[in-house]
């Protein structure tokens, strides 16, 4: 038990992202059916709850390293399950837009209290080798929680409507705080972390570690930071509004409720196909060409998706989902590759926060542009747009650290290196 207690917190932490964003992001839009047939609101009105949970959650991100060093993950992780049951009581009993508004408010603190980072962090703690392939069972949750959340709710709503069905998934979180409250823990005498003593076993053939890593202000004057904010900022933007209108997308295309929940099931199942089977075909090439074949494939999905074409509507699915679980993992992969470990944290940081604005703006405005057509179409031919200049961006990532090296070391020979595909 005391060996594979490092695994177990794998799969807490897998849960914890499955019901933290499932519930607050992707899979509570099973719900919005019942919510505008119930009170009426336009899908912007709807939809605005969403951006508001994206961008308050991207702004308190930065306070959540201070807040774990303060109070530590385990409190944080409860502290979330509990607001998120709560939230969810409080869902059932809603009457007006403002209530949706400011349970919202409440969901972003829950996405930050119980979140990435702190699934993240928690994983991290345990182990010291092996961490690429715990942080990837962890990252599976995202995935978990997009395909199996809908397919419950929409199971509940038949029965017991849509504020039955709310109380009923409050259950849930409250499960997540007692399996935190039993298992998660900081590594001890008697449960070590994994690895504990030995050399890392997450460095890469050929990854040159002895290259010297980039501040963030030399990160900020290179193109590829700003490729890869480009990359995050369109096909975060693109995602986000898919899986945020599918199920209504669905619905309007002629699907019925359990279709359109397979729908979603079948976006983030792909979706977390894509992060095993990418994560690996990085160690076997190079991850750039990984990353611009997942915009690629995302780049198809989108236009096949825009076509608005019911019998294309699956594999469009299949293709997004695909492209979009390896970007989510290679993504981050790409940045540390591209600079390095030491400014990391703060680059990933500020690409997140512009991926979070992206987003929590592509899901209203996409509502707005429904409201204003009548239809998805122009919304989703933008998406495919954006997405498509987000492959042109993705060409431009380089490795930087190999290039400063180069640039400070002189010479025709690590000019001719740089020519050889590190450009």
């Amino acid at each position: 038990m005391k060996r594979c207690y490092p695994w177990l917190i794998c799969v807490v932490a897998m849960l914890m992202l499955a019901i933290s964003n499932g519930m607050t992001m992707t899979g509570i839009t099973a719900f919005d059916p019942s919510l505008l047939d119930e009170f009426g609101w336009s899908r912007g009105q709807l939809k605005f709850r969403d951006m508001f949970n994206l961008l308050l959650a991207a702004a308190l991100s930065p306070f959540v390293g201070a807040l774990i060093d303060r109070i530590g993950v385990r409190t944080l992780a409860l502290f979330g399950s509990v607001l998120l049951a709560v939230l969810y009581a409080a869902y059932s009993q809603v009457h007006s837009i403002a209530h949706v508004y400011l349970i919202h408010v409440g969901f972003a603190a829950v996405v930050v209290s119980s979140g990435l980072s702190v699934a993240v962090i928690l994983v991290s703690q345990w182990f010291h080798t092996r961490r690429g392939t715990a942080l990837g069972i962890a990252l599976v949750g995202s995935s978990l929680g997009g395909m199996l959340v809908p397919k419950v709710i929409v199971a509940l709503l038949p029965e017991h409507g849509w504020r039955g069905s709310f109380l009923l998934m409050a259950v849930i979180p409250m499960v997540l705080f007692f399996v935190c409250l039993l298992l998660v823990r900081r590594p001890s005498e008697d449960m070590r972390p994994w690895g504990e003593g030995r050399a890392s076993a997450d460095t890469r053939p050929g990854v040159c570690s002895s290259l010297p890593d980039l501040s963030y202000r030399q990160a900020l004057r290179t193109r590829t930071f700003w490729a890869l904010a480009l990359v995050a900022i369109t096909t975060f933007w693109g995602i986000m509004s898919l899986s945020s209108h599918l199920i209504l997308h669905m619905k309007d295309l002629g699907f019925n409720d359990k279709q359109a929940a397979d729908g979603m099931f079948l976006l983030f199942g792909l979706g977390m196909v894509g992060k095993f089977f990418f994560g690996f075909l990085a160690d076997m090439t190079t991850p750039k060409k990984v990353f611009v074949c997942n915009v690629a494939l995302m780049s198809v999905g989108a236009v096949i998706i825009a076509l608005q074409r019911p019998e294309l509507l699956w594999t469009g699915l299949v293709v997004m989902g695909l492209g979009w679980g390896g970007l989510y993992a290679i993504l981050q992969l790409q940045i540390v590759e591209a600079f390095g470990l030491s400014a990391a944290g703060k680059i990933l940081g500020t690409i997140s926060l512009m991926d979070a604005t992206s987003a929590g703006l592509g899901i209203w405005l996409t509502a707005v542009m429904f409201d204003h057509f009548g239809n998805y179409r122009v919304a989703f031919i933008v998406i495919a747009v954006l997405v498509v200049i987000g492959l042109l961006a993705s060409v431009l990532v380089r490795d930087e650290r190999r290039r400063a090296f180069v640039a400070s070391a002189g010479g025709t020979a690590g000019d001719a290196a740089v020519q050889r595909g590190i450009a």
